[in-house]
């Protein structure tokens, strides 16, 4: 799941549905994008920078992009 698009449509008191609607996109294709199902085009990530006000590399990020533990010898 990409847990910063997820925070900032949360962040902005948006809906998954506000946001397809925004993007003119179905909002199963948008949810799929979110959940990191499917990629999106450069155009609807270009679109979600401008929304947010947040760069869509961090957008992208998902929430499993930092360990966890640390191995201690």
């Amino acid at each position: 799941m990409r847990e910063k698009l997820k925070e900032a449509r949360r962040a902005a008191g948006m809906t998954q549905q506000q946001v397809a609607d925004y993007l003119k996109i179905d909002v199963r294709y948008y949810k799929q994008i979110e959940y990191g199902e499917r990629l999106g085009s450069i155009a609807i990530w270009d679109n979600l920078e401008d929304l947010f006000k947040i760069h869509q590399r961090v957008l992208r990020e998902s929430g499993d992009t930092h360990l966890d533990k640390v191995d201690n010898p």
